[in-house]
This record gives C-alpha cells, structure tokens and sequence, in this order.
C-alpha cells in the first residue's frame, strides 16, 4: 500500500512539472508566426527547449534540416514536371523610374519545378521561386567577354548562394542557401521540387549625358498564380533605343508612358505567338519570326500590320528617328529575347 502511494505521488509531481512547463498559446502563436510550422511541431520546439522562442527557433532549424534532407532523398527519383516561371527585373534600364541600380539592366528568369500543379498553386512554392529569381538577379554579374547580353547562370552557383528574401530589406542577413531552403520547402509540401533552368541579364548603366543608345527589359508572364511576375510560360526581352534626342525624350513621362505600353506588348506577343527567332534569314519570311509576325498584342495597331512595320512608325511618330543629311538615325530594337514554357525540353548547353 505504501508503495501505491508513493508512485502515485512521484507520478503526481511529475505530470504537475510537466503540466507547468506546456508551451502557452502565445509562444506557440509567436513561433508559429515567424516560421509557419505546424501547432504540434511548434509546441514540440518549445517543450525540448524550455519555452525559449529563439531556442525553438534553432531547434526548428536543425530539425527541418534532417527532415528536409531525407525528404529529398525520399523524392529524389521522381518526375517534376510542373510547377511556374518567375521573373524578377531590379533594374529595368535607361531611363526607368524603378528598381535598385537605376539606368542599368539586371534581371533573372528562374524555372522551378514540382510534382503536381497542386503545389505549384501554393504560395509556399510561389514565395520561394520569387526569392529564388530575385536572388538570381542580385547576384548576376556582367559579363562583357560573351556575345549575348542574355546568359544562362550555372545552377550549382545559385543553389550555393545566399536565399535573399524580395520582401526583406536589402541589408538584412540571410540564414539560408537556396538549396537549403528548397529542401525546407519539400520538406513542408512532400513534392520533388528542383531548379531547371536560369537566364540573367546585368548590364551597368549608360550615361544619358554620354550617350545615345539605351537599354530596356520587357517582361510578361501568362497562367500567373499568385503573382503577376510568375507564370506557366514567360518571356524575358532585352531592347535597344537608339537616338540623338534620346537624353531628352526619357526626361518626359508622355514618352516613358509609351514605351512602357510598347514593351509589355512586344513581350506580350513573343509569349503569345509561335515565336522562335527576332528576324527570318535575308529575302525570308517567317511567322515564327518575331518581326514577320503581325503585331496583334500591339493595342491600336491594324491586323495586318507586322511587328517590324509598327515598331518603324512608332519610332517615327515618338521622334526617336531623325533625318540626318538624308539618312534616318534612330529607333527601337529587340536584340534578345528568351520565351520558356514549364515542362518543355531544355536543349543542353
């Protein structure tokens, strides 16, 4: 009888400790808050560390860095043949209004794949490739050896790189890779979830004073989710303004407002015709030619009116083209473009 009474008393003590030392709803809410884990692993992080928030945080860290790792592993022969095209443009060239490293051009398109569309539909895996593609443009650097203005950025390069959240002040540290923090995302959703492919683009800006060439971005994304920048196929486009007034024509916000209409429509358009190539060969015409093409994304343009036919006359009327001792000097190019649909076939570089 004694010793009935005696473990019923050790027991008593130990469910009252135990009872005094359950998380609160507050620290739960709190840890909830800043890491999105679930009620039951929050209150499994502050009970294996005494209620401290920052040691749960830590505790958290490490253990969705063992179950991430061997979730990866466990998906890592499936197929991912979802998921969405993110773009990201921190400076959109001469003369633009918005973005860090304003007059220059630095971008990064990112294709990131899952398993299903159910997961590509999640703003967990939206926010990650946001943060991936911005990551991708931060760290872009300039490479003025290549022939292409557009490059593919190597892959284990930005899996190795800092996570830089494009929500999160500029100077703010990064607790995570990007590879780490995909393996914490598959962790959370249970899908393969894996990069494809990146494109970059970083160019320092160009003096207006100094010169007489601009550079420009345009951008479009269709079957967008979450986020307008993100999309089932997408387009990145890099532009040319040539003009001895150009310096002057930039300073209005008539002119900026126009040549922000006739990018989104030329992106717009590779996006949304068969588009292959910027010009067909000499003495060719090609409808998977951008410029052979009629520009039906071009709002006011007539049906049967080409890309390469509207862009002239819009130069003309903008007065970027100026008759120069009989010559015409001026006007708007595309010299670039990529145009990615998820799930197609990547050529191998």
């Amino acid at each position: 009888m004694l010793r009935t009474r005696q473990a019923t008393v050790s027991a008593l003590r130990f469910y009252s400790t135990a009872a005094s030392e359950k998380p609160s709803l507050k620290l739960v809410a709190e840890l909830r808050k800043r890491t999105e884990v679930s009620i039951t692993k929050a209150r499994e992080a502050l009970g294996a560390s005494g209620n401290d928030v920052d040691a749960a945080l830590e505790w958290l860290q490490k253990d969705l860095a063992v179950s991430g790792a061997k979730k990866a592993a466990k998906v890592e022969g499936r197929t991912a043949g979802e998921g969405l095209i993110g773009v990201s443009v921190l400076s959109g060239g001469t003369g633009a209004q918005k973005g860090t490293g304003r007059g220059g051009v630095r971008a990064a398109m990112v294709e990131l794949n899952c398993e299903t569309d159910f997961v590509a539909r999640n703003e967990l895996f939206g926010k990650l490739l946001a943060d991936i593609a911005h990551t991708a443009a931060f760290i872009a650097e300039t490479d003025t050896n290549s022939p292409s203005y557009l490059q593919p950025m190597p892959l284990d390069l930005l899996h190795d790189a800092p996570l830089l959240s494009q929500t999160a002040p500029a100077q703010s540290r990064s607790t995570s890779t990007v590879g780490s923090a995909i393996r914490d995302t598959i962790s959370k959703v249970g899908e393969k979830i894996s990069l494809q492919r990146v494109a970059v683009v970083a160019r320092e800006p160009i003096p207006l004073t100094q010169s007489t060439l601009g550079l420009r971005l345009a951008t479009y994304s269709h079957g967008s989710v979450n986020l307008p920048s993100q999309g089932r196929i997408a387009s990145l486009a890099l532009l040319t303004l040539r003009s001895p007034r150009l310096s002057t024509l930039l300073t209005t916000d008539a002119f900026r407002e126009e040549l922000e209409k006739v990018e989104r429509s030329l992106a717009r358009q590779i996006v949304g015709f068969d588009t292959r190539s910027i010009r067909a060969p000499d003495g060719t015409t090609e409808g998977t030619a951008l410029y052979d093409q009629p520009f039906m994304m071009m709002a006011g343009a007539p049906s049967d009116d080409s890309v390469r036919g509207v862009l002239d006359r819009w130069a003309r009327a903008q007065q970027l083209v100026l008759d120069t001792d009989g010559t015409d000097t001026g006007g708007l190019e595309v010299l670039e473009f990529e145009k990615w649909t998820v799930g197609e076939t990547v050529p191998s570089s």
